[in-house]
């Protein structure tokens, strides 16, 4: 299944509808403005809103992403606790709208050391799991690029974080194909992308795997910089994302740039399409995905 991450602004339903009106299979949205500590809860409204469109359109796969401020391996004990605050809102956003997947940043140890951050973040996972016992809505960790102290650039870190949780089911993965080549991962090739699978499957397990965030990058491998392109434009190869959509049957997520092609369509039509050619098909012509 195919979609993208699309805005919410004038209502978190707009997502939906927009959605939709691309023929999107699921959608990734943020609950929240991103970009501010402060939130008001979600109104019984907005929660109607959101459930009438998911009715009206019949998109039912749905992902969030949390807030690109917290951070859950901050040395620092105020920022840790903010963190954790706002990441409890997030859970219990995902909660309240039926959002299965929440995807997150690992964090970033800040120069502490990559083993005191991992063990940081897995202490706040324990301390969120164990006030939240009912949450259902399962976070996946992101692969990224790997800039500055941030980590979860390696399978091994996020391997690190979950064998540290008390609770491993309420957590799972994010591949993100631009994330993974800028952290030196090989996808540049079909081979590479085998490799790469494999070793994903010996250290985490694919079946691990929920939520795939299809990107491709305007850096090359190995520069740790998160730099997002359309797909077929960067440095990904088209062998490389084929072997990825065909492996995973879950969320398949565009955070490639907006706006309109040349040739006026929306980009991320485009991008859809070019995804969806890759599929490969049964014996009965019907696509795998």
């Amino acid at each position: 299944m195919f979609g993208s991450h699309l805005s919410i602004a004038g209502g978190m339903e707009n997502a939906l509808l927009a959605a939709r009106q691309l023929d999107m299979d699921c959608v990734q949205v943020f609950t929240k403005n991103q970009r501010q500590w402060a939130v008001k809860p979600l109104e019984t409204k907005q929660i109607d809103a959101w459930f009438a469109a998911m009715d009206q359109t019949g998109i039912r796969d749905t992902v969030s992403h949390d807030s690109y401020l917290i951070n859950l391996a901050s040395p620092d004990p105020g920022s840790w606790k903010r963190s954790m605050a706002l990441f409890e809102e997030e859970i219990r956003r995902c909660d309240l709208l039926a959002i299965p997947y929440l995807v997150t940043h690992p964090g970033s140890h800040m120069g502490k050391g990559e083993d005191k951050g991992l063990a940081r973040i897995a202490e706040a996972f324990n301390r969120l799991h164990d006030k939240l016992p009912q949450a259902k809505v399962i976070t996946c960790l992101e692969i990224t690029a790997g800039q500055g102290t941030n980590l979860g650039y390696r399978f091994e870190h996020l391997a690190a974080i979950i064998e540290q949780v008390e609770t491993p089911d309420r957590l799972a993965v994010c591949l993100d194909t631009a994330h993974l080549l800028a952290a030196g991962y090989d996808l540049t090739s079909g081979p590479g992308m085998k490799s790469v699978l494999r070793e994903c499957d010996a250290v985490l397990g694919l079946d691990r795997v929920k939520v795939v965030h299809v990107n491709d990058s305007k850096v090359e491998r190995g520069k740790r910089v998160d730099r997002h392109e359309h797909i077929g434009l960067g440095h990904v190869a088209r062998t490389a994302f084929s072997m990825l959509v065909n492996s995973f049957p879950g969320p398949k997520v565009l955070e490639t740039p907006k706006g309109p092609a040349p040739d006026g369509r929306p980009w991320d039509a485009l991008n859809l399409a070019a995804l969806r050619q890759m599929v490969r098909r049964g014996k009965s012509g019907k696509q795998k995905t």
